[in-house]
Parts: structure tokens; sequence; C-alpha cells
């Protein structure tokens, strides 16, 4: 990746462009650019096809691009919402299953990794571990997202990696507390009511305010462009924050579970 983004820089600058010339040629953010000739983001295809032709690299990237070595760090069916999450105004994210990608630390993150079935191979584990952890530079963003987690506590139970690991993610969550934009709560156990039994789903908010749903399955995943599905999704989101633990009582709950230890 940081091979072809070489290339594509190179070539970029030779035809006269800036990054950010080139990224609205082709209707791009400049981040987006940015992010693919630092080799941190995958060139896709397509777009090397239209960018040998407008830069005249006699198909190039193309040919790179089409002999990278597969290295699956995020599943294909996933990588449409890795693009969005990085640029994403506003994230609302739910989940019930494991704690979300970007409150995990790496020891947390290996954890789950170490739990696939089929086994993953060492390297493998430790590839996407550092993919993990990369992601999570979007809430370190200059003009960060505006972020709200709710999380079961079933969630909070599990002790994948150990007891260390454990203390420390708990640890971890308080700190992500006090960063600007993130919002934090706990959907408890033993409620009565939960608007959330269909099961984990994320809500984003584009850049050019775009509103849109994202579902994981085994195995597959689905992006939710509809407006009438996406408004269930954000109507689930809002009866949600009211059943859960607000911010602060999220807080003494982390310093209880810490204080258990």
């Amino acid at each position: 990746m940081r091979m072809v983004g070489a290339l594509l820089a190179l070539h970029r600058s030779a035809a006269g462009y800036t990054q950010r010339s080139l990224a609205e040629r082709f209707g791009l953010s400049e981040e987006q650019i940015a992010s693919v000739e630092q080799g941190r983001r995958a060139l896709k295809l397509d777009l090397a096809v239209q960018l040998d032709a407008f830069l005249g690299t006699n198909g190039m990237l193309e040919t790179a691009v089409s002999n990278m070595p597969e290295i699956d760090l995020v599943p294909r069916w996933a990588e449409e919402y890795m693009d969005l999450e990085r640029e994403a105004l506003a994230l609302s994210w739910y989940d019930n299953q494991v704690l979300p990608g970007l409150l995990q630390t790496s020891d947390y993150a290996r954890g789950v990794f170490q739990n696939d079935v089929p086994a993953l191979t060492e390297d493998e584990i430790e590839l996407r571990v550092a993919a993990r952890m990369e992601r999570q530079e979007v809430l370190h963003r200059r003009a960060p997202p505006t972020v709200c987690f709710i999380i079961s506590q079933v969630t909070l139970m599990d002790r994948l990696g150990g007891d260390d690991v454990y203390v420390a993610q708990l640890r971890h969550l308080l700190e992500l507390t006090s960063l600007p934009g993130v919002t934090l709560q706990v959907m408890p156990v033993g409620r009565s009511f939960h608007a959330g039994l269909s099961g984990p789903f994320i809500l984003i908010e584009t850049p050019d305010h775009q509103r849109l749903g994202y579902t994981e399955a085994q195995r597959g995943s689905q992006l939710i462009a509809d407006p009438d599905e996406v408004s269930i999704l954000e109507r689930k989101c809002a009866m949600l924050r009211t059943q859960a633990l607000n911010p602060l009582e999220t807080r003494d709950l982390l310093d209880r579970l810490l204080g258990e230890q």
C-alpha cells in the first residue's frame, strides 16, 4: 500500500496537481488522497483505472493494485463502512456483543481476534490489531466526530484476554469519556425494556450530511441508505439513550467495576 501510494504521489506531482486539486477532480476529499499516498488506505481498483487515464500512467496503478498480495485485514464487506467511518461528522454506535473497535485497547483487540474461528495465525492477529488501532485515529482528528457509544453491560462482564487486560480496558474507557465529542452510556442488565434487542448497529452522518445506517452479521454486513430504514435505527438509538445509564452514571459504574478488582 505504501508503494502504490508513493507511485501515485510521484505521478500526481509530476502532472502538476496537489492532493487537493486531484481530489476535487474525482469528487474526493483531500484526506482520501493523502491516506492513499501515505499507505494508510488501499487504492481501489476502479479509482486506479481512472487515475491511470487521467495522469497518463499507462496502466501502472491498475497493475500495481491488481498484483498486491491478498492480506485481508478488513473483510471486503466492511471496507465501505471503514471509508465512511474515517470521515464521519457523527457516529452513533450500539453494541451488545463486544466493545466497539474504536474503544478497544490493543490487548483487548488481541483477545477478540484470538477467539476467531477458524483460528488466525499470530501474524494475522498482529496485523489486525494494528489496523484496529489505526482506526481509532478518527477520535483524535483535529476536528473529531461527535460519537455516541451505547454498550451493553454484558460486554463489560467478559474478560477477553484475561484479568489484567480487563482492568486496563476499563481504565481506557474512563479515559475516553474525557475526549471532546465522545459520549459513553451503558445499557444495564436486568431491564424490563430494551430497544436494542434486534442487535448492534451504527448510524453515520457523512461530511455532506447524508445519514446512513450500518449493521453486521456473521460473514456479512449491510449499509443502509433508505431514509425510512435509517429513521427506524435513529428512533431505536434515541430510545436506547433514554433507557441506558446516563454518561455520569456510566462513569460511576466503571469506577465501581474497577474498585471491585
